[in-house]
């Protein structure tokens, strides 16, 4: 069998394993990224946060991103019948970033992936993991190619960017039930021939069809936008008798008195893609020798749009925790990586529930509106959950939904 050694093996291609891979090469660490799919590929998460141009930036990967002229994305818009609640990036309570994009993800990842190749970066596609074996911090991994060949690659170090995959947390029987409710969706591009001029055409938006039920709307810059529907998993598989994906996806556009006039009719560019009870959580986020990113560790519900910045968040840690611990400086990996972390996933985790149970809809919507507590939510929206400066982060435990109660008891 053909072996390999590096220092570290990256699984998974998308945005977490570049900037993984980009900021360890770029340190004079050996690597290895083998992706189980080919580029470019469909995968959800369009919709990004201000949070994660700091980590392109830093991996020096933010050039070849802004030369593709994606959408720019400035804020967000949230609608629930005639009320409309739209945040401003460039106004909120931390310092960051102001604008970032909304992207078709098979260009956007593709983009990154071509960009650490020409970096020098040994990137290998349709390269599926079997299985990983563990002396110590050293590992073993059999990989197989797309011609059945397999392979074993020595490894210092593996970091887990498989995202929906979760490789590690499978072979190594890390998966654990998430703490939030059963929620799905559906998704597909369209060709946006209804598409408005200037800003109320570009701008991303989501459509509360219920409080439970949303739709989501994220045009990019090639003329497409995507569609998607998100709601308890027993109300999306309601949309359709027969579970036909395009029917389902049809029928909760025809519920949206917003977007039925934009897209009632709309050819879809590919058959809609369900994915369903798509939180996940697992036992730990590190090992002996491993670390897991992303979607590979916790996935959140994609309301606020967290997924992507989480990735890269945890990618660029896990990276730089590494890179301290390869020169004999020690680290708590518990506290510098799972801790931080887990205090982000948490602030966002109860926007998530808050925002199913109403009580964060109730802020939003709120008239008249409070700036103060707008530019603090906005924050959060935009990725800055460890700003613990911003109330709204530190007291995101009660903050929300005393405030909600609050409002509804002066009504």
């Amino acid at each position: 069998m053909l072996q390999e050694f590096v220092d570290v093996l990256i699984i998974g291609a998308g945005p977490s394993g570049c900037v993984s891979a980009s900021y360890l090469h770029k340190k004079g660490v050996k690597i290895k990224i083998v992706e189980k799919t080919k580029f470019p590929r469909i995968v959800v998460g369009e919709s990004l946060i201000p949070r994660v141009m700091d980590h392109f930036a830093e991996a020096e990967l933010f050039e070849c991103l802004d030369a593709m002229n994606f959408e720019k994305k400035l804020g967000a818009r949230f609608i629930r019948g005639e009320d409309i609640c739209v945040f401003d990036f460039s106004n909120k309570f931390s310092e960051g970033w102001d604008w970032t994009w909304q992207v078709p993800r098979a260009d956007f990842d593709n983009t990154m992936a071509q960009e650490v190749i020409r970096k020098g970066i040994d990137l290998e596609f349709e390269s599926e993991v079997i299985s990983v074996a563990f002396e110590g911090k050293n590992s073993t991994t059999v990989v197989k190619d797309r011609d059945g060949n397999l392979k074993e690659i020595h490894a210092k170090f593996i970091i887990d960017s498989s995202g929906y995959g979760r490789v590690l947390p499978r072979l190594l029987d890390l998966d654990t039930p998430s703490k939030l409710d059963p929620h799905s969706s559906i998704f597909t591009h369209v060709v946006d021939i209804n598409r408005p001029e200037g800003e109320e055409g570009t701008m991303i938006s989501f459509d509360i069809l219920e409080t439970e039920v949303w739709l989501w709307v994220i045009p990019f810059s090639n003329g497409n936008t995507s569609l998607g529907v998100v709601g308890p998993t027993d109300f999306i598989n309601s949309l359709s008798t027969n579970k036909d994906n395009a029917e389902a996806l049809k029928n909760a556009i025809q519920l949206s008195d917003f977007y039925i006039k934009r897209f009632a009719g709309v050819d879809f560019i590919f058959e809609p893609i369900k994915l369903e009870n798509y939180s996940r959580s697992v036992k730990k986020m590190y090992g002996d020798g491993f670390a897991l990113t992303g979607n590979s560790s916790e996935f959140l519900d994609p309301v606020f749009s967290s997924g992507v910045a989480f990735a890269t968040e945890s990618g660029m840690l896990a990276a730089k925790l590494y890179l301290k611990e390869s020169q004999g400086i020690t680290v708590d990996w518990e506290e510098e990586f799972t801790a931080y972390m887990k205090r982000g996933i948490a602030v966002f985790t109860t926007y998530v529930k808050e925002w199913y149970t109403g009580n964060l809809q109730t802020l939003f919507f709120h008239q008249p509106e409070d700036p103060d507590v707008k530019r603090k939510i906005c924050a959060v929206l935009a990725g800055y959950v460890w700003d613990e400066e911003n109330p709204f982060v530190k007291k995101h435990d009660n903050l929300i939904k005393n405030m909600a109660h609050i409002i509804e008891m002066t009504k």
